[in-house]
């Protein structure tokens, strides 16, 4: 968002004050929105590299997501008073009265600084009503701390002292006069933005656009095209259709959009690996059974023949069975014709079984991968809505590394652990979970046990189907179906005296009957 963007943004803001405040709204961990009562929303999205500030009419709903913004609800109250721009810099401030009550809440400044990479959102003490505005205070709080290890030049941390961006000196196309274009007529109207504030790359685009001149090539006689130009564009800085504050808005959409389908992408990218090295495997056990024909014709040649193999040779010539000639074949010397002939068999046998289990499954791995190959592709055309809606989905799937074991969020919320080897295993069931928790293992098959932390709370269907569909997974019984996962709680679980490992016994048990797949 560029400068005479901002300013546009900062005019229609300023019509409407003072104006009562109604609180606050939390789209994402990104974005907040001032409810202003009877004019929509004043919406902050700083997520770097494209923050925006506009108004919307749009009915906006979310809690805070992070401290930062439970503390933009408690601290940052009252009517809004005050809406200002540095200069034509991308740096806005908000005064806010503050809130008389129970608990009485002070005055604040918000300021936002719309700095690319470097965007920031933070709250500064408010200012008393006799001291003269300014653009410097004490910083409260900020949306990103920024220490000296990540930016040498500047610093900003909650209970500094905040300073503004260093001034600089360009021509303000709000007060600039004819002749002040008139002397930039020399200068190719691409680079007229190096010369005036407020104008970035893309208003700097729209300039030459409506001037109707080459950006490559100064003015000259024709600066007065460029003069109404400029104008225009300081009255009206949209680009190309749509008001600003829509533009803003879609902008910020298409920003968020970006980043959940760079979220939403990277599981289908692993799973999309992980399967084409599966069916590699398939492809490699075709070639394998070819492998396992040619050494089972060996094996039976030497079987055949043993009688007139010699002993310790390395190699033998033996006929083949349908008269074509003589086949070579490689012998180890220290093993006899019979044995040679085994160890074929053996290796044969076991290129066989894995092309069998294999080729089972291929059908269904190369379905997977259509699928999540269509999933992909539908991810780049989805909008908005329906990414936020996956992302979601994601979130309650979502598995994170762990001391303990993989661990899982339930539908109901309840932190799941996954045993992922018998150390885990014995960890999760007899240290870390409380006697009230649920604890799920697969009936009558080695597995991962499952740990859900209820805290003492009774577990609804959804939550008792996720963790049952874990355990199903991680044990033995995977490739089949319909499987029996026993759940109880964890003081009815215990280790047989004697035994070791993750080996257990339980009573009071549940069963239910799931498919062995990761739930979705």
């Amino acid at each position: 968002m560029e400068g005479l963007m901002l300013a546009q943004s900062i005019r229609e803001v300023q019509a409407l004050l003072p104006v009562r405040t109604l609180g606050w709204a939390f789209p994402d961990e990104t974005t907040a929105a001032l409810l202003l009562e009877g004019a929509g929303n004043l919406v902050f999205n700083y997520r770097p590299p494209q923050p925006v500030i506009y108004l919307s009419s749009e009915r906006i709903r979310g809690d805070a997501h992070n401290p930062f913004q439970r503390l933009l609800v408690a601290r940052v109250r009252g009517d809004l008073t005050g809406a200002e721009q540095l200069k034509l810099d991308r740096v806005a401030q908000f005064s806010l009265s503050g809130e008389r009550g129970f608990v009485d809440v002070a005055p604040a400044r918000l300021l936002f600084e719309l700095t690319g990479r470097n965007t920031n959102l933070l709250v500064l003490e408010g200012l008393e009503e006799a001291d003269e505005p300014s653009w410097e205070g004490r910083i409260v709080a900020a949306g990103r701390e920024i220490t000296n290890l990540r930016n040498r030049f500047r610093t900003v941390r909650s209970g500094g002292q905040y300073t503004p961006p260093p001034p600089y000196s360009k021509l303000d196309p709000r007060t600039m006069t004819p002749e002040d274009a008139q002397a930039l007529q020399h200068l190719p109207l691409g680079k007229w933005r190096e010369k005036l504030d407020g104008l970035g790359l893309t208003l700097g685009t729209e300039l030459v656009a409506r001037a109707g001149l080459p950006a490559g090539e100064a003015p000259g006689e024709h600066w007065p095209d460029a003069w109404e130009a400029l104008k225009s564009l300081v009255a009206d800085p949209s680009v190309q259709e749509g008001t600003l504050h829509e533009g803003a808005r879609e902008s910020s959409r298409q920003e968020k959009a970006a980043q959940l389908r760079k979220t939403l992408r990277e599981p289908l990218e692993k799973r999309l690996s992980l399967l084409k090295n599966q069916i590699a495997d398939v492809d490699r056990a075709v070639e394998g059974i070819e492998t396992a024909a040619h050494e089972r014709q060996e094996a039976d040649l030497l079987m055949a023949y043993q009688h007139g193999v010699t002993a310790g040779v390395s190699s033998v010539m033996l006929p083949a069975f349908d008269g074509s000639g003589e086949v070579p074949i490689v012998l180890e010397p220290q093993l006899s014709a019979v044995q040679n002939a085994e160890k074929r068999y053996i290796r044969a046998r076991r290129r066989e079984e894995v092309y069998e289990r294999l080729a089972e499954r291929e059908p269904v791995l190369r379905a997977e991968l259509a699928e999540v190959q269509a999933d992909r592709a539908a991810l780049e055309e989805a909008p908005l809505e329906r990414l936020e809606a996956l992302a979601k989905g994601l979130e309650v799937g979502r598995t994170d590394r762990s001391p303990f074991g993989a661990k899982y969020a339930s539908p109901g919320g309840f932190e799941v652990l996954v045993g992922r080897n018998n150390k885990e295993n014995t960890a999760l069931t007899h240290r870390i979970g409380r006697s009230t928790d649920f604890w799920f293992h697969v009936q009558g098959f080695p597995g991962s046990h499952v740990l859900v932390r209820s805290g003492g709370k009774d577990l609804q269907l959804p939550d008792i189907l996720f963790a049952a569909q874990l355990a199903a997974y991680h044990s033995k019984a995977r490739q089949s179906g319909n499987v029996a996962v026993d759940y109880t709680r964890i003081k009815q679980v215990w280790r047989p005296k004697g035994e070791s490992g993750g080996k257990v016994n339980y009573t009071g048990q549940k069963t239910v009957y799931v498919d062995p797949e990761l739930p979705g």
